[in-house]
């Protein structure tokens, strides 16, 4: 009797989603992207939510998703861990296909996943959004944000185009590499350019908050930025090997003056040779500071094993369910 043949397998999309204190949000949320992923045609879906530490019962609203759906997945961490994190760990559990990072403010619109599905059928890795429209955004953060990217593009090789953040999809190929790279001061996006493989983008208008406050003021900003610049360029390293050869060199001028000085008269006895001393020693020493640092800084954070992250509980009524 010949063999009975089992039907294909659906292709998984897992959305990738990180919470932090979105309890205004989350169903509005829920409500969308379960629709949006129920419209797939051909394509099987999860959500996977990742509780970032939220003291406001978002976590509870996701326990009680999890437990209505099977299709749901929870990991609540055990503190706040951060937004790039956060989505590592959502990248580390996804079992899909392919997988898309969105967060749960519903700034970036959950149907936009069906046209990212459509550029990742045609053969494409990675399908990062372009926001043609950023609404809700104060112009000081339009205008640093370019800024941010143009200074990025400058001092690394990867190349990260304006107007796009976290919202994206990868290939399983993709999320494989990704589970690999473990440095502790993520930068997603930018890891996901560095992976490589063919990229493409799509154009969206991103919408208003849906609720509650930005989870990224100004500091955070800031910080992000900096690892962002940190985590793929040795060049605030360098920074200070610079600084050291500009002292240098103004101790070397300010030598010239000195001679000037002398020879015209104006001059105070002692002063002259404390001054150039203390220029030409505190320059030798950030030169000596500056390649040191080029090494310790590749290290320092990558020599601590300590796990990335540490999840509380796993929550799912799926057949992946623990202890299923």
């Amino acid at each position: 009797m010949a063999p009975s043949s089992q039907p294909a397998r659906e292709p998984l999309v897992s959305l990738v989603v990180p919470v932090f204190n979105e309890i205004e949000a989350i169903d509005a949320f829920y409500e969308r992207a379960t629709q949006a992923l129920g419209a797939l045609e051909g394509m099987a879906y999860e959500i996977v939510f990742i509780d970032d530490g939220s003291v406001d019962g978002s976590y509870q609203r996701l326990a009680q998703f999890a437990k209505q759906n099977a299709r749901i997945r929870v990991l609540k961490l055990s503190r706040n861990f951060g937004h790039q994190i956060a989505i590592s760990a959502g990248i580390d559990f996804a079992k899909g296909d392919c997988a898309v990072i969105i967060d749960a403010d519903l700034q970036d619109p959950p149907e936009v996943v069906a046209d990212m599905i459509a550029k990742w059928r045609e053969g494409f890795d990675v399908v990062y959004g372009v926001r043609s429209d950023r609404a809700g955004e104060t112009p000081i953060k339009l205008a640093t944000a370019t800024m941010f990217y143009r200074l990025l593009g400058r001092l690394t090789n990867i190349h990260i185009p304006a107007n796009v953040g976290d919202f994206r999809l990868m290939s399983r190929r993709v999320v494989e590499q990704l589970k690999q790279l473990r440095e502790k001061d993520r930068f997603v996006r930018g890891l996901v350019s560095w992976v490589g493989f063919p990229q493409t983008s799509i154009t969206y208008k991103r919408d208003r908050r849906f609720a509650g406050e930005t989870k990224y003021p100004f500091r955070k900003m800031l910080k992000f930025a900096f690892d962002g610049i940190t985590s793929f360029s040795t060049m605030p390293l360098k920074l200070a090997t610079w600084t050291g050869y500009a002292s240098a060199i103004l101790a070397v001028l300010y030598l010239l003056s000195v001679f000037v000085q002398k020879l015209m008269g104006y001059t105070v006895d002692g002063w002259a040779t404390i001054m150039v001393a203390m220029l030409f020693m505190g320059s030798v020493q950030l030169i000596c500071l500056g390649i040191l640092g080029e090494y310790l800084g590749r290290v320092f954070n990558e020599v601590k094993p300590r796990p990335m992250y540490i999840v509380e509980e796993d929550l799912t009524s799926g057949p992946d369910a623990p202890g299923a």
